[in-house]
């Protein structure tokens, strides 16, 4: 084997073994430079992950915020009623109960009892007026049946009458040629009204609401037929 030869010079021997240390030297330092870039991309799609999960969880919890605060409220309760309370200007009648066929000329308008149609009708919101001989059997069963004039209540007016309704047990309606703006009818019990905003109207739904005095009360509000305009 042939031994490796040197430079005799000792200067050329020094200049040789510092090239060789700066050469590991500067691998060194690259070796270092490059474990350096690692860390900072490694620091950097941490941030960017943290960053992420930290707007999607905002994103999440505005999403839960705005559903409760836009949430619609929920449609009053009442209680069943029947017990006798006075309500100022609240009417009160005696009407029959019996099924018939055909149109019934009643005593009042809206009716707020008396001869109706053997089958009644849905409770429930609508848009247009509906026959009378349906709407009161669902009075029979213990239903209201809101009336207003749509000439009159529309726009904020209407959205203020709709939220007093419970979420059963009741019909809203236009009806044609009322003598105020609103007209509330149970069995044997009607009030009129001039606005959304009057303070009987809640009064006059834990009254009459399901009225036990109702001749049917209980009776089902559903499974019937739907009027035109049901929303």
């Amino acid at each position: 084997m042939t031994p490796q030869r040197t430079s005799g010079n000792p200067a050329n021997q020094a200049q040789a073994k510092l090239t060789i240390k700066q050469q590991r030297d500067q691998r060194r330092a690259e070796k270092l430079a490059e474990y350096q870039r690692q860390v900072a991309k490694r620091r950097r799609r941490g941030l960017m992950w943290w960053i992420v999960g930290g707007v999607a969880a905002l994103t999440i919890a505005g999403v839960v915020v705005a559903s409760i605060v836009f949430a619609p409220e929920p449609p009053p309760s009442y209680d069943a009623g029947g017990t006798g309370a006075e309500i100022a200007g609240v009417e009160t009648f005696t009407n029959e109960t019996t099924h018939v066929e055909g149109v019934v000329d009643y005593d009042q308008s809206p009716p707020a009892g008396g001869p109706h149609n053997q089958v009644w009708l849905n409770c429930g919101i609508y848009t247009e007026p509906q026959q009378n001989e349906y709407a009161v059997h669902s009075l029979e069963h213990g239903a209201v049946w809101v009336t207003y004039d749509a000439a009159r209540v529309q726009g904020d007016e209407l959205a203020a009458l709709k939220g007093h309704l419970p979420s059963s047990y009741v019909i809203l309606s236009p009806y044609e040629g009322l003598d105020s703006p609103i007209v509330l009818s149970a069995w044997n019990a009607q009030l009129k009204l001039d606005a959304a905003d009057d303070e009987r109207i809640p009064a006059f739904f834990e009254e009459f609401w399901r009225n036990q005095n109702a001749p049917e009360p209980n009776a089902a509000c559903t499974g019937a037929i739907d009027g035109p305009g049901k929303q």
